[in-house]
Formats: C-alpha cells, sequence, structure tokens
C-alpha cells in the first residue's frame, strides 16, 4: 500500500538495475467475449489505494482521503460508494467468498470487515496502540493477516470455521527483516503481504529496502527470499497465483512479474510491466485475464478535492 511521503513523491529517480521493461497495452478483446472497460473512473478527490476484486466481476476500492470503499461493476465501469469513510484510511482490501471485506486503516491502526452487500461494518479492531500504519491484508484458509509499516509486527484475526474473532493477535517479527528509521518514505518498511504457494507461510515486502522475505506464521520469524541479486524498491502490493507473484512497484509505475519457489524461500523475476496509464500505481487484483491496478497520482500541490482519479485495467502476463 502506498505511504503518505509527498514531498519525496517527485524526487526519487529510477533505481539502478532495474532493467528494461515490457509495455502492456489494453486487452484485444476474444471473438464473442464481452468488452470490459479498461478504466474505472472514480470520484473526484478519492486517492484511490486499496482494490480487491470478486466475488464476480466487482471491484472494491479503498479511500486514503477518507476511508471510503467505493464498488465498481467491471463490466460496465460503473460502481458507487458502498461504505462512507468511519474516520480512519482505507489501505489494503481483501474480499472472501462470504461477502466479508476486510479493511487496512492505515494511520488509524485498526482493521475492519464490511458486509459486500450493504456495506455495514460487521467488526472493528484496535490493532495498534501507538503510532501505526495499518498496511496491507492478506487471507489464508484459517486468518486475515495485516502488516504494519511502521511497527515490527504482523496482526492476526484468526477465523475459526470462518467467524470473525473478537480481538486480533499480534505476531511479532523477528529474523532477517529488519525495520529501518528515518523520515517520511524511509520509515516504511513492511507493505504487501501475500502467502507462499504451497500456503506454509507468508511473504512481505520491504519498501524501503526492496527486501522480500518468508514468515513463519507460527513464530514470526523472517527469512529473505533469495531473488538472486534482484529486489523490489518501492515494493507495494503483492498478488500471488499459483508460483507467479505480482509485485508493484509504486513510483516506478512497474508491476514485477516474478516466479517463486513452492515455500517462498527463493524467486527470480521473469520480467517488469509498464504502462502508460499507470500513474503511481499503490495495489493489485486480478480478474479474469487482467490485472486492476488504483492509481493514487500525486502532484507537488498535493492532494486537492478536485483531482481525478481512476484504476486501470492491464493484460496479466
Amino acid at each position: 500500500m502506498y505511504r503518505p511521503a509527498l514531498s519525496a513523491m517527485l524526487v526519487f529517480g529510477l533505481a539502478a538495475g532495474m532493467g528494461a521493461p515490457a509495455r502492456a497495452s489494453a486487452d484485444a478483446p476474444r471473438p464473442g467475449a464481452a468488452v470490459f472497460p479498461a478504466t474505472i473512473r472514480l470520484p473526484n478527490g478519492f486517492q484511490p489505494e486499496g482494490i480487491a476484486t470478486g466475488p464476480g466481476p466487482v471491484a472494491y476500492i479503498g479511500s486514503m482521503a477518507d476511508g471510503s470503499v467505493y464498488r465498481a461493476d467491471l463490466r460496465t465501469g460503473g460502481g458507487a460508494i458502498l461504505s462512507r469513510g468511519t474516520g480512519t484510511q482505507a489501505l489494503g482490501l481483501k474480499s472472501d467468498p462470504s461477502g466479508r471485506l476486510f479493511v487496512a486503516g492505515g494511520t488509524g491502526g485498526d482493521a475492519r470487515v464490511l458486509d459486500t452487500r450493504t456495506g455495514r461494518v460487521l467488526a472493528s479492531y484496535r490493532l495498534a496502540a501507538g503510532p501505526a500504519f495499518v498496511n496491507d491484508v492478506v487471507l489464508t484458509q484459517d486468518a486475515a493477516w495485516f502488516t504494519d509499516s511502521t511497527n515490527p509486527v504482523l496482526y492476526k484475526l484468526p477465523l475459526h470455521g470462518g467467524r470473525l474473532p473478537s480481538a486480533a493477535v499480534p505476531i511479532p517479527l523477528t529474523g532477517d527483516l529488519v525495520y529501518q528509521g528515518g523520515e517520511g518514505s524511509a520509515a516504511f518498511n513492511a507493505n504487501g503481504i501475500t502467502p507462499t504457494p504451497d500456503g506454509r507461510g507468508l511473504v512481505v515486502v520491504q519498501s524501503n529496502t526492496g527486501g522480500l522475505f518468508r514468515v513463519d506464521p507460527a513464530t514470526g520469524a523472517t527469512r529473505r527470499v533469495d531473488l538472486h541479486g534482484e529486489s523490489l524498491p518501492e515494493g507495494d502490493g503483492l498478488l500471488l497465483r499459483g508460483r507467479t507473484l505480482f509485485a508493484v512497484q509504486n513510483r516506478f509505475d512497474t508491476v514485477a512479474v516474478l516466479r517463486l519457489n513452492a515455500a517462498g524461500t527463493e524467486g527470480r523475476v521473469l520480467r517488469r510491466v509498464k504502462d502508460a496509464r499507470l500513474d503511481l500505481p499503490t495495489t493489485v487484483a486480478a480478474f479474469g485475464s487482467r490485472l486492476y491496478l488504483p492509481n493514487i497520482r500525486f502532484f507537488a500541490s498535493g492532494p486537492t478535492p478536485h483531482i481525478s482519479y481512476n484504476a486501470v485495467a492491464i493484460p496479466r502476463p
């Protein structure tokens, strides 16, 4: 998920060694197939951050500005606000087959679960007592896991039998993933999160170092993923499909495509995909043969209520 260091946004150049990216274009429709729009327009001033898709051809997009959640029909591109902001941000999102949407609360240090049909808040959780940046979330078979970019901890919501718990369980992070201090963007650490291909662990990207780490969910012990000399600077949202990992590198307007081993201890960057419509993308979700990415585009003057925003679809590499 993106981090709110606006002034640093414009001064970072491309990191060396990223390689020549492949370029994506809008999907060419298959004969007889419905043509889904490649751009989803969002309300002015929305500042989209997180995105989740499904069940079905629908996307949920969270607002960094006021915590609202927008529901879009991927078949038409139309949509409306599902849930008005509750006072904290709406960053990482994940939906489940039961019609629930899990929302990371950013600087609010919280998480909430919404009903995807009505937008009603089903449960709220205070995750951190002090300063925090609850950034992203992933669902596994028995839990929802949230990252905190400023505190070395994962927050676990156990989902025994699918039931929502009364409280979250903090899992301190130890081992190779060492949080870095600093000001602004340099202070942002664990960001995107996904399961390992074998489902036995978790993978987290550290934005300020570009490192990728495997996490033991039972202990919080971390181990650096061997990327054979590569890294993921400005790494943001992660999405796993099989053993293919899609990693958003936000300031580079890029999606890195990696191949992981089953345990998530080793991987290789296969290619990097760019598209002219990417304008500081933060997170990524998939539907059909497409990836969907919200653009949180920033300006030297900072965000205003009049700035337009969107999410775009690119072919899934």
